[in-house]
Parts: C-alpha cells; structure tokens; sequence
C-alpha cells in the first residue's frame, strides 16, 4: 500500500515537473515572440529596421528582458535615407554607422507619449559618441504638438510623427521588454546645430546665429563655424534661452544696440572649443577660454548641485539645461546671455 502510494506520488511530482517545464519554455518563447524584435520581425512594413537590427546583432538585445523605447522606422524611411546617403540597401551601410544610427532610436527607460510634454524634453539614447567605455551618449529631445509628437526638430515640414497607421493618433505600442513608437523618419544622429533648431527655448539664439541683415546684422560666419564642429573637434556651447535674449536686448540690456561686430562677438563668448565638457568634468573656478578673438575667458562656479558660469562683467550665468549632447559638441542651456568686453 505505501509503495503504491509512494508511486503515485512520484508520478504527481513528475507531470508538476514537466508541466512547469513546459509553461516556463512557453512563456519565454511568448516573450521572445512578443519584445520589440518578435514584433517588428512579423511587421511587413518594418522588415528594413528587422534586417538592421540583425545586421548590427542588437536583435538579440532588444529580444531580452527590458524596459526600452525604440523607435522604429517604417521601410520608406530607411529607402528615403538609402538614397539620401548614397546607399542600396540594410546590407551597403556599414555596421559601425548602421549600428550607432539604430542606437540612436533606442532609450532604455520606457517613455509613452502621455508622457511627452508640450514644452518638449530631453532624453538619453543609447548611441555613444566615441567608441570608448562610459562614452557619453546622443540627448534626443522630443516635444509634444498636438496629435504629432516631433523628434530631434523633424524636417521642414511637419517633422517625425508617431502616429497610427491611418495617421489618426499617436499611440504605443506595448511588447513584453518596452515600448514601441513608429516614426516616419530616420533620426538622425544631432549636430549642435540640429539641437538648438529642435528645442523652441532656443528660437531666439536660432534667429540670432542664422540672421544675414537686418538689425543682427549678418551672423553667417558664426553659422559657419558651428556647422564645421566635427565629432573629432568638438565644440561646448552656453545656449542661451529666449527669455535671457530678450533681457539682454530690450530696456537697459547690455545688448542694446549692439553693432553687427559686436553680436558676433557676443555669440562667440558663448562658445568653447575646449572640447566636448560635459556638466561634471567642470571644476570651481575653471577657466574657460571662448572663441572670441582676442580670446576673451569666463570662469565656471560650481555650486550645490549648481553650475554658474561668471562673464566678464562678473554677472552668473544658471545653467538650466546641462548635458545636451550633440555628435559634435555638447549644449548647456543657461538663463542670461554672457557679456564679453565689446
């Protein structure tokens, strides 16, 4: 009678066994199904942005458990920037470039678009700038307009939406490692340039840097060397916002006024080419040079959790914004337009 019973016992154990087995290899084959890899690999429309994530090996990543945003790409995106760049196809782009350009629409927190705000916010990809360890990655800024949420400023036109398919809402779409977003659009990696157009609290220093006449005068040489930066020389730029334009320009403003010359001059002491300084590589009373000629210096002023940074005629400068990072430099937003000597 105990035998029997111990049998029946083991017999139990076993089928527990098995079943749990069989519902644990089921569940991971449903994740896998159902990440943002298994749904983009059943999506028609995506086969482009399936057969990069293949090319660069980051399938098996975004296969694995996780919290991600990625933003993928229809095929008429990636056909728009085949040909925009010179290129065939998935398997013409090189690896390295192809990589980093998908690292580019990944985010490794999940950001639904409930979340994006009207006033527009900065997120970090996962696309380094340089191949070293703990490199610092792209900022993409994201904003909320209507029923369009734009990327990185968009194009000239309406810019990268996340909608529906039938362009009625924006949606997201959720998997089992994170949440998926279609754009229209490749996103391309950002200059500085690229993220002082996207983000509006910068209009006014857009406005400034671009003018050709007119009461700025003609800027085309400052333009000219923002758009030269390279990621091999990099730049750090001080942006200051609209608000800090229109103290500096209006009333008793320092920037009154000002000649042509001098607004070039202005818009040099907000430049360095000391590199690519990130927030917390500054120091107390570091000097730094600006691109005016002659050289003309500012001075950092680290506070608690508080960087300031001190001009010529000792007013403080609030970053606000620190750590937008662009392929080529990186932008600290601040609260008031530097004073050089004019």
């Amino acid at each position: 009678m105990k035998k029997t019973r111990l049998k029946q016992l083991a017999l139990i154990t076993f089928l527990a066994l098995s079943l749990f087995s069989c519902n644990e290899d089921e569940r991971e084959t449903l994740d896998t199904e159902y990440s943002i890899t298994g749904f983009a690999s059943r999506r028609q429309n995506l086969s482009f942005f399936f057969e990069a994530l293949n090319r660069t090996g980051l399938s098996g990543v975004l296969s694995q458990s996780g919290s991600y945003t990625v933003f993928a790409p229809l095929n008429d995106a990636f056909t728009t920037f085949f040909n925009a760049n010179g290129y065939t196809d998935v398997e013409s782009v090189p690896v390295p470039i192809l990589k980093n350009l998908l690292l580019n629409h990944v985010i490794s927190n999940e950001i639904s678009t409930n979340s994006i705000l009207a006033t527009g916010g900065y997120a970090s990809t996962l696309s380094p700038i340089n191949d070293s360890n703990g490199a610092p990655t792209i900022s993409m800024f994201l904003i909320k307009t209507g029923n369009e949420v734009i990327i990185n400023g968009g194009d000239t036109n309406k810019g990268i939406v996340i909608k529906t398919e039938d362009d009625a809402n924006i949606i997201n779409i959720n998997a089992t490692n994170g949440i998926i977003h279609i754009v229209k659009k490749i996103i391309e990696i950002p200059t500085v340039v690229n993220h002082v157009v996207a983000n509006p609290q910068f209009d006014t220093l857009q406005t400034v840097v671009t003018s050709v006449s007119g009461a700025f005068g003609d800027q085309s040489a400052v333009l000219a060397a923002l758009n030269g930066l390279t990621a091999a020389a990099p730049a750090t730029v001080f942006a200051p916002d609209n608000a800090a334009f229109t103290a500096a320009t209006t009333g008793t403003g320092f920037a009154v006024n000002a000649t042509p010359a001098q607004v070039s001059k202005v818009l040099q002491y907000h430049v360095t080419v000391a590199g690519n300084v990130r927030s917390n590589q500054l120091t107390n009373n570091q000097v730094i040079p600006m691109i005016t000629s002659p050289v003309q210096n500012t001075t950092a002023i680290l506070g608690s959790g508080t960087v300031d940074i001190r001009d010529f005629a000792n007013n403080l400068a609030r970053v606000n914004q620190a750590d937008i990072q662009c392929s080529n430099g990186v932008i600290h937003g601040i609260n008031r337009v530097l004073q050089p000597q004019l």
